[in-house]
């Protein structure tokens, strides 16, 4: 047996100029639909990118959300550092700033260096040991060196923010931060000319003033990866704050910083590219 089709209810001639429309492309297509779902998304669970020059906004998401910092705790044991040390003085390894995890350089019990090869050791290797052999150089232990920090915080209006540590590695203490209060710290980190140099290092090599050799790479892999402009920085990492990165690069007289948390894995470098080329203008 066979059955009829029922007849459309959509007029013939209604069919017709959705058919002669579709054919002179003004209808949406395929295509289209699926470039929309490849449309770049960011993961990254906090981000703040700003002209601080001009004090303007250019891109945010959750800037206030507390977010877990990993090594850009370090922005803030550098600044403390650089306002309250000489590059030159002579600092000791003690027993205990050797014990913290990688990364580090393995500074041995009773070694002696420069204030200023530890501040390259950390700005650039991210070393945990340097942090906390600074941190004894200026308040005798690192737990009154974090009081310090937290002060420190507070005085530049960084209101969400707590520090547990010179070196974010993971701690039972609440560590905290969000995306605007490590964008205050670093552009304040900025006006000294040592550190904005230091993170401008791909790779650097100091030594200990007995002599043993340590020759650092930048952890910020952007520097690497051939772009047309480089994006100067101090990278974070641990499991549970996911890939973090605090940075700036220079739009004629402006400078532009951004501070990125929680981004998924593999994401990072992509996502900064992304801010920087969309919202700042500056082709990467």
């Amino acid at each position: 047996m066979f059955f009829r089709h029922k007849k459309s209810k959509i007029p013939k001639y209604l069919i017709c100029a959705l058919l002669c429309l579709f054919i002179l492309g003004v209808l949406p297509s395929e295509g289209i639909a699926a470039s929309k779902k490849k449309g770049f998304t960011i993961s990254a669970r906090s981000v703040i990118f700003s002209d601080s020059t001009r004090v303007k906004r250019l891109y945010g998401k959750n800037v206030h959300k507390k977010v877990i910092p990993a090594s850009t705790v370090k922005v803030m044991t550098a600044l403390l550092v650089l306002e309250k040390l000489p590059l030159n003085k002579i600092v000791t390894v003690s027993k205990r700033a050797t014990k913290p995890q990688p990364s580090k350089i393995y500074a041995r019990q009773g070694e002696r260096y420069r204030v200023a090869d530890l501040l390259l050791a950390i700005l650039i290797g991210s070393a945990n040991d340097a942090s906390v052999v600074l941190a004894e150089a200026v308040a005798g232990s690192e737990w009154k060196f974090v009081n310090m920090m937290n002060q420190r915080a507070k005085e530049l209006g960084c209101r969400h923010t707590k520090f547990a540590n010179s070196h974010g590695l993971p701690t039972k203490q609440k560590q905290y931060t969000t995306a605007y209060d490590m964008y205050v710290i670093f552009m304040q980190a900025l006006k000294h000319p040592f550190f904005k140099k230091a993170i401008q290092y791909k790779k650097k090599t100091i030594r200990s003033q007995g002599g043993r050799k340590i020759v650092l790479k930048n952890h910020n892999k952007s520097l690497f990866k051939k772009w047309k402009r480089n994006v100067y920085g101090k990278t974070g990492y641990t499991r549970k704050a996911k890939a973090c990165f605090v940075g700036y690069i220079e739009k004629g007289k402006s400078i532009l910083i951004i501070a990125i948390f929680g981004c998924a894995s593999g994401r990072r470098w992509n996502e900064v590219k992304h801010i920087i080329t969309k919202y700042g203008g500056i082709a990467l």
